[in-house]
């Protein structure tokens, strides 16, 4: 009888059961669970218009404003837009030489060989466009009369600030809190939960005293408390306290995890070959205890959102002029809803994203947890 290394391809391992063949590799747990996740259409709905409002947040300055991409003056390349992310970024030679905010006649009256790229909409998320300010532009209209139009896109505010410019440049704050709030919550609630569940005794003992209290803690009520404290409260202080108040659940599924996996056969083998904590903890335990914690932070980053916006609608959010959904929500309640676009562009804008991270949380849940996906079959 032939062997079965007579039988199998050259370049290719035998199969274990004895017949030749490559051995098929198993699809690894992220991969399968792409596989998983791909197969839900609205949440894959979802992950594209979350990664598209992203693209917006990024390239918010060229998309809408007064200031160039990138221009070229007195033989020196400049990129003016990065104010719209740091005002300190706004090179100084444009204060120096009295530009006043206004870049297309003063880049020809001062430099006449300068060149600019400019923004795809003219608008400017701060301030109001005035009479031939771009040539041929006629200004923002005010008031009421600021209803969409093909030069103001999504209309203007009461003084003539474009909703559009605003919209584009809000989404970068909406973003912003979502991912830095749970940024902050994700890195409270998994160093005190990976500690509670290894460690436990006291450690497990003193979190769940520590849970307990915060979770009876309002997080609306206690940022608004420290609002009232601050001199100049900011959007960061806000990120901050919102993340410094939903680590509580993130802390419960890592805990469990660590409880869970803290006594599977690759830690005591790990503990066996003399590792030390940090590697085990690190290495070896975290990674695999991950999984579940993802889900909650997906519904954090859109609770996040949703809170910004709630916080900004009831006039406590980000100060003027910084752009914000519910900033333009807060104005639309002064019109009497005659200024419907103050309402509904920006609201449908929460609507979407709150929807969207909800969505992707729940397929991403489905795809991880064997036994919603068998049960979906």
């Amino acid at each position: 009888m032939s062997s079965a290394v007579e039988h199998s391809t050259p370049g290719h391992p035998v199969n274990p059961s004895g017949f030749p063949g490559p051995i098929e590799r198993s699809p690894g747990f992220w991969r399968q669970a792409w596989q998983q996740y791909r197969r839900k259409k609205l949440a894959m709905a979802a992950l594209l218009l979350v990664a598209w409002l992203g693209v917006v947040a990024i390239l918010a300055p060229a998309i809408a404003g007064t200031r160039p991409v990138v221009c070229k003056y007195k033989g020196e390349i400049y990129f003016p837009a990065l104010y719209y992310f740091n005002p300190d970024w706004e090179p100084v030679i444009f204060s120096n030489d009295k530009f006043r905010q206004r870049y297309p006649k003063n880049l020809k009256e001062k430099d006449p060989e300068s060149w600019a790229i400019w923004p795809l909409v003219f608008q400017d998320p701060y301030r109001r466009i005035e009479n031939n300010e771009w040539d041929g532009q006629k200004g923002n209209p005010t008031g009421a009369n600021g209803v969409p139009s093909l030069r103001n896109l999504m209309g203007t505010r009461q003084d003539g600030v474009d909703v559009f410019a605003q919209m584009v440049h809000g989404t970068t704050i909406s973003l912003l809190v979502g991912f830095v709030s749970m940024g902050i919550a994700s890195l409270i609630g998994i160093t005190l939960g990976a500690i509670a569940g290894y460690v436990g005794g006291w450690a497990d003992m003193l979190l769940s005293r520590v849970l307990e209290v915060v979770l009876c803690i309002p997080p609306l009520a206690l940022i608004l408390a420290v609002q009232s404290i601050l001199e100049k409260p900011t959007i960061w202080h806000m990120m901050m306290m919102i993340g410094c108040t939903g680590w509580t659940t993130i802390a419960r599924l890592t805990r469990a995890e660590f409880l869970k996996l803290r006594d599977a056969d690759f830690v005591l083998a790990a503990r066996a070959m003399g590792l030390g904590w940090p590697r085990i903890v690190f290495r070896h335990i975290l990674p695999n205890a991950l999984t579940p914690v993802l889900v909650p932070i997906t519904f954090g980053i859109a609770s996040a959102i949703l809170t910004e916006s709630s916080l900004s609608y009831l006039g406590f959010g980000v100060r003027p002029p910084t752009p914000s959904w519910g900033a333009l929500l807060n104005l639309s309640r002064s019109s009497n809803g005659a200024m419907w676009w103050l309402i509904a562009f920006p609201g449908s804008a929460i609507f979407l994203a709150v929807l969207s991270y909800n969505l992707i949380g729940e397929g991403l849940q489905e795809a991880i947890d064997p036994r919603l996906r068998d049960a979906g079959k």
